[in-house]
């Protein structure tokens, strides 16, 4: 069976060397396609798909920002994608600029992190964090939406372009359903699941509705929906940064750590450190004229 490489680019240009080098680093390296000339290109190579393949070409390329997408040649293309939405879809994570209207957001954010590398279990914090939150008026999410929020770049085309081809599309998060409902709409997406912050008089209580959708209910979500859609694990994608998502992240087919916490980088099966979330296109072997969306993110 034909493996393939897909390289894409960050701050650089991929230029002839870059490809040889890469290709030098692969046992029976064949042909090279481009997918957007200069930005993303595959190469395809006989032999086994090894553990080791993609250190191998990131070693082979030294500090080039490029990004390494190691996988069988067939079943690239996904028909469900499942995208977190803090600091994935979006550039920021929610909870934090809440925080921020009450005076709270270093103490919250300190939390977040923690929680987002795994150091302490997601449920009991997003418990502590909501809590911060009593009182605040529910209008503070529109201004937080319409003043901070903002799409991460090649969100929109991501999801554009599965949706154009066949795929089912979920925003599948650990935030709040105020702005899932929102950012889904921004990006495209079909549905969206979020937890659920209780209000009363306008208000938040300071209580997340239960059960918290955590890590595990991700997966869950991700299973649950393959079982809808008539969907084979194997043909999703999921896409993440933090370590709610990475019991999502194994069980898809392609699991991918978008600009992630360490520990969750190293865990997935791929993982996005200098481009955008097109590169998960790339990955599944669209080239540029199939990209849908030429509207800017942001």
């Amino acid at each position: 069976m034909p493996f393939v490489v897909t390289l894409v680019s960050g701050a650089t240009t991929l230029d002839e060397d870059i490809l040889r080098r890469a290709a030098g680093a692969l046992p029976g390296a064949q042909k090279t396609i481009w997918l957007d000339e200069g930005t993303a290109a595959d190469i395809f190579f006989d032999g086994q798909m090894t553990p080791t393949a993609g250190g191998s070409v990131r070693a082979a390329l030294g500090d080039a920002p490029v990004d390494v997408f190691v996988q069988p040649g067939a079943g690239r293309r996904k028909r469900l994608l499942a995208a977190d939405m803090d600091s994935t879809i979006i550039g920021q994570e929610c909870i934090d600029e809440l925080a921020d209207f009450v005076g709270l957001r270093k103490h919250v954010t300190a939390i977040t992190e923690r929680a987002m590398r795994g150091e302490i279990a997601f449920e009991p914090a997003l418990r502590e964090r909501v809590a911060l939150l009593e009182n605040l008026p529910v209008d503070a999410v529109g201004r937080i939406i319409a003043e901070r929020i903002t799409l991460v770049p090649g969100a929109r085309t991501l999801v554009q372009t599965m949706r154009a081809h066949g795929a089912h599309t979920i925003l599948l998060s650990g935030g709040f359903t105020l702005f899932t409902q929102e950012v889904a709409a921004m990006a495209g997406f079909d549905a969206h699941i979020g937890n659920r912050l209780a209000i009363a008089g306008g208000k938040l209580t300071g209580r997340v509705e239960e059960p918290v959708l955590g890590q595990t209910a991700k997966r869950e979500a991700l299973l649950g929906l393959c079982e809808r859609h008539g969907i084979p694990v194997s043909d999703t994608l999921a896409v993440g940064d933090g370590a709610n998502d990475l019991e999502m992240l194994a069980q898809a087919g392609l699991g991918v750590a978008f600009r992630a916490k360490p520990a969750v980088a190293a865990a997935a099966h791929a993982r996005v450190d200098h481009s955008d979330l097109t590169a998960l296109l790339y990955a599944q072997g669209y080239s540029r004229d199939e990209l849908r969306d030429s509207q800017p993110d942001g």
